[in-house]
C-alpha cells in the first residue's frame, strides 16, 4: 500500500484530536484524593512559575480573581501553597508550592506515566520508536 501524502490542513485536526483525547485520557488518570482538576492545574501552574500572585495565577489559569481566591484558600487549607509578601508591593503576596503540594505534584505525574508506560508497553517496538520520534516533533512545534 502507498501512503498518501496529507497536507498540512488535513493533519492539523487529526493531530489536534488525538492531542486532546490522550490529554484528556492521561488527566483523569490521578491518585486517589480529593484534588480537584482546577486545583491541580493551579497548583501545577505555581510549580511551573515558581511563584506567581493571585491575579497572574488566576490570569494564567484564566479564571476570575474570585474564583482563583477559593481554589487557593482550598490548596492553602490542605497546606499545598503558601503565601509570601510581595518583594515590592505591600498589598501583594506571592503564592508557590509548597514541600507538601510538590509532593502531591510527584505523586499525579507518577500516576499518569505509570498508565501511559503500561499502555505504550503493549505496542509493537516501531510503534513505540514512531512515538519517540513524534514526541521529538510535538515537542519543537511547541517551540514555535
Amino acid at each position: 500500500m502507498i501512503a498518501v501524502p496529507v497536507t498540512a490542513v488535513q493533519l492539523a485536526p487529526m493531530v489536534r484530536d488525538a492531542i486532546t483525547r490522550l490529554n484528556r485520557r492521561v488527566r483523569q488518570t490521578r491518585p486517589v484524593g480529593d484534588l480537584t482538576a482546577t486545583q491541580l492545574n493551579a497548583l501545577t501552574s505555581l510549580e511551573l512559575a515558581g511563584a506567581l500572585t493571585p491575579r497572574e495565577l488566576a490570569d494564567v489559569e484564566r479564571v476570575q480573581p474570585p474564583t482563583m481566591t477559593k481554589i487557593v484558600a482550598k490548596l492553602e487549607e490542605r497546606g499545598l501553597v503558601g503565601r509570601s509578601p510581595h518583594p515590592t508591593d505591600g498589598r501583594q503576596v506571592i503564592l508557590a508550592a509548597t514541600e507538601a503540594g510538590r509532593a502531591v505534584l510527584a505523586q499525579f505525574e507518577r500516576a499518569r506515566d505509570e498508565w501511559l508506560a503500561s499502555r505504550l508497553a503493549e505496542l509493537r517496538p516501531e510503534e513505540r520508536d514512531t512515538l519517540r520520534r513524534a514526541a521529538e516533533i510535538l515537542r519543537k512545534l511547541a517551540r514555535a
